[in-house]
């Protein structure tokens, strides 16, 4: 509903985006009467994927946020040890949803896993594709496909978005402004990655060394970028050999917890800042 509204109001429908912002009221408010247990701060059953949908679909009261929030964190760590517990409609939202609710470090332990459930479990057992299920190698009959992508594509995409940082903005579909965002975590010293657009090449490539991380960073033609530097110490953030505030083609700097926040033009960025994973 939310999306259909959104879609109404840059096609200018009034009434339509009135009457899809209405019916998207009611069924949270729906939702939550029959489904969100107060006492407790969970969603019906308790379980991570029951917790996830309601966070990646906006339908948690912002006053319970950090309640369920930290109901999730703990299934994940402690209940289940670092790993997930959720099927294929769960983990097309788990890893970004921990991302987004600033966990992108719980989202890394279960990509690291190599016991059952996860990934790492399928690989050490001959996977060359995801299977169906977590527990295929044992599970007799039934779903028992081994060419699932639906398992992994959102941990794939997560991989792009969170640990490389690449992503779209929403309001200029089609990479016309790319919001760069990287997430060291763990214990990942480097990531390369990259996106083909319309407009040409993104890449974001990373590393770590002596307290520092070098982010190489390449915005293409007829865009421009929102890049997120993560730093500990934003006044010694440099582009090559120059301070960040001189350098070509960057402005509109704001620090905020993170690091330092930059826009950029189209170019080529070589950013170096000190760094440690907290």
């Amino acid at each position: 509903c939310r999306i259909v509204q959104r879609a109404a109001k840059l096609l200018g429908k009034t009434e339509d985006e009135q009457y899809f912002q209405e019916l998207a009221d009611r069924i949270y408010t729906g939702f939550n009467r029959r489904f969100f247990d107060l006492k407790t701060g969970t969603y019906e059953s308790a379980t991570q994927s029951s917790n996830v949908l309601p966070l990646a679909f906006g339908l948690v009261p912002a006053e319970h946020r950090k309640q369920v929030i930290d109901n999730l964190v703990s299934d994940i760590l402690v209940t289940h040890q670092g790993h997930t517990s959720v099927g294929l409609i769960g983990m097309q939202w788990q890893m970004q949803v921990l991302s987004s609710i600033g966990r992108a470090d719980v989202a890394y332990q279960i990509a690291t896993r190599t016991e059952r459930p996860s990934w790492g479990y399928m690989f050490d057992h001959g996977a060359t594709t995801s299977w169906e299920r977590w527990d295929t190698d044992t599970q007799d009959g039934g779903m028992n496909g081994e060419s699932q992508k639906i398992l992994s594509g959102n941990f794939e995409a997560w991989c792009y978005q969170t640990l490389g940082g690449i992503n779209y903005d929403p309001n200029e579909p089609g990479f016309k402004h790319i919001d760069l965002n990287p997430h060291p975590v763990g214990d990942l010293t480097w990531v390369k990655s990259s996106h083909v657009s319309v407009y040409g090449k993104i890449v974001s490539d990373w590393k770590l060394a002596d307290g520092m991380i070098h982010w190489h960073v390449v915005v293409p033609p007829n865009t421009t970028a929102t890049a997120h530097i993560p730093t500990t110490l934003p006044e010694q953030v440099h582009e090559l050999d120059q301070p960040l505030d001189q350098a070509p083609g960057v402005h509109s700097l704001v620090t905020d917890e993170t690091g330092v926040i930059a826009q950029l033009g189209s170019g080529t960025y070589e950013f170096r800042a000190p760094f440690q994973i907290r």
